[in-house]
């Protein structure tokens, strides 16, 4: 069976790994060593490991498509898309961290390092690249389909990882996407290496730039956007898969609108940064839209034509993966994915306890959750470890009212890292663990001198 990669990872390995994380939460009772194990996280490594030949090519970047038995067909094509090559950190960064194996994270941050490293001058990517000669094959720079979710990842990659290269790599598109492409807070497509448009319109796919904006603080520069994209929504009732922005209409054969979910998406992202109306009035509007045009008696119908609302014998997978998830979101400001971190669970993992359920959940780009506390519960690695002893170390040391000096402290976590050690190899269900040079999670409804959380990993004032 043939696979395109980037739709096997993002449906399959997300889904499998978002359904894992929200398995006990869900009240399915998980086993032993959950989250760094179970049965739907073996599914996801088994489905992802069966992906890695695409990436096998000189320059890291993967095919579009790999034979799940075979590996990749000998007549491959090497064009793929961008998105294709640059849309695996959250899954495969996330499968690395529960799983203990590198080999995810490493392949998909080399395919996005061989990106950037083949932005043109002016600092943009193409459409589609040769994934052996790196060679651009389609020059159309832009923000819309082949590109989106590249763009998206190096955001939600930067997030999920607290990765400041990730985060920077971005910046610096988004500085040259907005040098070259925007206009009137409109996102024109444009040719990489000399910045002329190429093709003055809007593509649906693009509206979920303004959320993506929103997670990086550019809030006003977001809603302006954002407002244009509302104005065409206005217009027609839904989103045109293709807009002519000088023209103010469709585009012809890309009248249709599937029922897509950016724009709402969003408005979601919006409406938590601004508690701006107008973005439930958007809600709003979209609900009596789909209501109104779509449903037929066995779900809810494509779109064919927005001009005069004739409708498709479909109902693609994204309308209830995404779109109903997003606006139902939307309008549910309680919903557990919103926690500021107020509430919490801690569980026991072979590496100690851990926290998760505290929010600030990562969406993959088929809106699947991933909690990125997670990511810290199931780490090894033994330098971790003593950075963590160290930061322990350097806390007690600056409390009032010592009752031991950094020595003594030094002795009792040796001794208790000596103690962990035989408890975990005679199967117990405590080891103090890990985590790195990362900002801290506080916990919000403990006091400071209750608990210390570092990234998920819980100390206990009193150990």
């Amino acid at each position: 069976m043939f696979f395109n990669g980037l739709l096997a990872c993002l449906p399959v390995v997300g889904g499998l790994l978002s359904a894992h994380l929200l398995s006990k939460k869900a009240g399915i009772e998980v086993e032993v060593g959950w989250p760094c194990s179970g049965p739907l996280l073996r599914m996801a490594e088994e489905a992802a490991r069966k992906l890695l030949p695409a990436f096998q090519t000189p320059t890291g970047m993967p095919y579009g498509t790999v034979n799940l038995l075979h590996g990749v067909n000998p007549g491959e094509t090497p064009v793929t898309c961008t998105a294709g090559i640059g849309t695996f950190i959250v899954e495969f960064a996330t499968l690395s961290h529960l799983t203990g194996d590198p080999v995810f994270e490493d392949v998909a941050r080399k395919a996005l390092k061989a990106l950037w490293k083949n932005r043109s001058d002016i600092g943009l990517v193409g459409n589609h690249i040769d994934v052996v000669t790196a060679k651009w094959v389609a020059q159309d720079a832009g923000i819309g389909a082949g590109v989106d979710s590249y763009f998206e990842y190096l955001v939600k990659g930067a997030i999920l990882l607290q990765d400041k290269e990730l985060m920077s790599m971005f910046l610096e598109y988004n500085k040259a996407i907005k040098n070259y492409t925007k206009f009137d807070d409109w996102y024109l497509w444009v040719q990489m290496y000399k910045g002329t448009v190429s093709m003055p319109v809007f593509q649906s796919l693009e509206a979920y730039w303004p959320g993506l904006q929103s997670l990086i603080g550019d809030v006003d520069n977001a809603m302006r956007t954002f407002l244009n994209y509302y104005t065409v929504w206005k217009q027609f009732g839904g989103l045109p898969e293709f807009y002519n922005i000088p023209q103010g209409y469709t585009v012809d054969k890309r009248e249709g609108y599937p029922l897509r979910p950016e724009l709402i998406e969003s408005a979601m992202y919006l409406y938590r940064a601004t508690r701006d109306p107008t973005l439930l009035e958007l809600g709003r509007d979209a609900v009596e839209s789909i209501e109104k045009i779509s449903k037929v008696d066995c779900g809810f119908a494509t779109i064919k034509d927005l001009r005069d609302h004739r409708l498709d014998n479909r109902m693609e997978s994204f309308f209830l993966a995404e779109t109903v998830k997003y606006l139902y979101l939307l309008f549910d400001p309680d919903n557990f994915i919103h926690n500021d971190g107020s509430d919490f669970d801690v569980v026991i993992t072979p590496y100690g306890e851990c926290v998760l359920n505290a929010g600030g959940y990562i969406f993959n780009t088929e809106a699947h959750p991933i909690d990125p506390a997670a990511l810290h519960c199931c780490r090894k690695r033994k330098e971790e470890q003593w950075e963590v002893e160290d930061l322990m170390r350097e806390f007690y040391s600056l409390k009032k009212n010592k009752k031991f000096t950094l020595k003594q402290a030094s002795e009792r976590d040796e001794g208790e890292s000596t103690k962990d050690a035989t408890d975990a190899s005679s199967g117990g269900e405590k080891r103090n663990s890990k985590k790195s040079s990362h900002s801290l999670l506080s916990c919000p409804s403990q006091s400071f001198n209750s608990k210390l959380a570092v990234l998920g990993q819980v100390f206990l004032d009193n150990t």
